[in-house]
């Protein structure tokens, strides 16, 4: 039996029946009875790409609605920001003492022999060498 027949005969069932003129039609398209064809090639391919697309859904479904495994990973995740937030708010909180020391000192000028004098300060230094390392670094990304 050929396609064409085997199209034709399903029309003619089809047909039959009062509601299916309009899929009669379209069956009896060329580009449709194409596109069927191809369909039909193809079937084990998609068949096996909505297997893998089920398994993944079923995984993540599973991932998702694990209790245990959400509270295991909030823990992981508690853990990992728990260090960084308590950094930060102690950046934080030296950032505000020093604009507060800046502050009650704005009556005193820094002269030349005073940036001197910081210029030796062991963390003036590091934070001198940062500086310089981390304006390289933008440099070098430029260009």
């Amino acid at each position: 039996m050929t396609q064409t027949s085997a199209t034709q005969e399903i029309a003619v069932t089809l047909a039959a029946e009062p509601k299916s003129s309009d899929v009669l039609d379209q069956l009896l398209k060329p580009e449709v009875q194409q596109s069927l064809t191809v369909l039909v090639d193809n079937l084990p391919k998609l068949v096996e790409m909505v297997t893998v697309m089920t398994k993944a859904f079923d995984f993540v479904q599973g991932v998702a609605t694990d209790k245990v495994l959400i509270n295991d990973f909030a823990q992981g995740i508690g853990e990992f920001v728990k260090p960084v937030q308590e950094k930060a708010k102690d950046i934080a909180s030296a950032a505000i003492e020093a604009g507060e020391r800046s502050q009650a000192d704005a009556a005193t000028t820094i002269g030349i022999f005073g940036v001197l004098k910081m210029m030796k300060d062991p963390e003036v230094q590091k934070t001198l060498r940062f500086a310089q390392a981390f304006l390289n670094v933008l440099a070098e990304r430029k260009n």
